[in-house]
């Protein structure tokens, strides 16, 4: 395999599925579901995860994250359930962040009580705080950083210290960092997540979850996923691999805008707090200088007149008040009325949501629409 040295050109060219038949200049797609079996002691199949696109890709997903290997799944929280399920049984015990992903809180809460698994989650980011919950019977330590939708950074390296000092599995949720902006396996972490619907998909309209870890967790957790049945379509393996082409240039593009953009917010007189490891005032900036290149395309704020939330949406005409995040286009979006909505008002109360914020997810236009789509809303409200 050839080293590269540069991400974009990781991004472009490192798991290509080569065609050697026509020589063209993008991966083949092989859709099929039926392989032969007679001459070969490799039974493809795509709820195996080793058809030739799943295959080239996770090699793709593996060379970014800086890990041995990768897998591909039908959805950011098909990787999650698997990733857990993998190495949990029935009583045992694990600690969570407690700012984090609404659709993860509520698989936690919702599923693990059936399998008679324990959990905590951690108010804190501090580390003494998560060794303080352990317990004898704890197995992972799970953390989302930045996390959704308040942008909260931890100290990747000494969660990862904790967890194998005390023999833990350490996952990462990085999808809003994307491997553009960190890699947390550089840091100790084990196992690394992605929502590929967001980032690496890129463009809206692509579902699917990515996992990067050690060659041997990867096979343990292959063992789960063949029983799962969670695996990606290889249509939209293709659909991945080519968007992940360029995604080194569009994170970059909105890492710049998003740093503009949460500046022009911290300074608006309709805002009452902005939440963006990027600004000075973010109270974990520092520690995000330190493991992150670049600080993301996704920020969050609060309104000083909260009840205008939902108009403020409807005022913007060129960033879209919609669901999920990561895609070229600005999007924006009521963390109570969608990705948190599962969870009771006084549970979000108590994860820091508030009906008044709106989590930005900043696209790829030129910097100045985007300001003044903004102005124009506040002015409106």
């Amino acid at each position: 395999m050839k080293n590269y040295k540069g991400v974009t050109t990781k991004c472009v060219h490192s798991g290509d599925l080569i065609d050697d038949k026509f020589k063209g200049a993008t991966s083949p797609l092989y859709p099929s579901t039926s392989y032969e079996y007679l001459e070969t002691t490799d039974d493809k199949y795509p709820r195996y995860f080793n058809t030739p696109n799943q295959l080239a890709l996770s090699k793709k997903i593996a060379i970014l994250e800086n890990s041995d290997s990768a897998l591909l799944f039908g959805s950011g929280i098909a990787a999650i359930f698997t990733s857990l399920f993998s190495f949990l049984k029935s009583g045992d015990h694990v600690l969570f962040q407690s700012s984090l992903y609404g659709g993860t809180i509520n698989l936690v809460v919702k599923e693990f009580k059936k399998f008679n698994i324990n959990y905590t989650f951690v108010e804190s980011l501090e580390i003494k705080d998560f060794e303080l919950e352990l317990k004898t019977n704890t197995k992972i330590i799970y953390i989302e950083s930045p996390s959704n939708p308040l942008l909260q950074v931890i100290d990747l390296k000494k969660i990862a210290d904790l967890a194998k000092k005390n023999n833990l599995i350490s996952i990462i949720d990085n999808t809003f960092a994307s491997p553009i902006n960190q890699t947390p396996i550089d840091f100790g972490i084990d196992i690394v997540l992605h929502s590929a619907t967001k980032y690496l998909g890129g463009h809206s309209d692509i579902l699917a979850g990515t996992v990067a870890s050690s060659f041997s967790k990867i096979e343990k957790i292959i063992e789960s996923s063949i029983n799962y049945g969670g695996n990606l379509s290889d249509y939209t393996v293709w659909l991945l691999e080519r968007s992940i082409k360029t995604l080194s240039l569009r994170v970059r593009a909105q890492n710049e805008n998003a740093q503009k953009i949460a500046e022009y917010l911290d300074n608006n007189k309709n805002v009452d707090l902005v939440f963006y490891p990027g600004l000075k005032s973010h109270p974990q900036h520092d520690l995000s200088k330190k493991q992150m290149t670049g600080f993301g395309g996704m920020l969050s704020f609060v309104l000083k007149n909260e009840d205008k939330a939902v108009d403020f949406t409807k005022c913007l005409k060129i960033i879209k008040p919609v669901m999920s995040l990561g895609g070229v286009e600005s999007t924006i979006t009521s963390p109570s009325l969608t990705s948190h909505s599962k969870l009771s008002r006084d549970q979000r109360k108590k994860h820091g949501i508030s009906d008044g914020l709106l989590r930005f997810s900043v696209g790829i236009e030129d910097y100045i629409d985007l300001e003044n789509d903004l102005s124009q809303a506040f002015t409106n409200i």
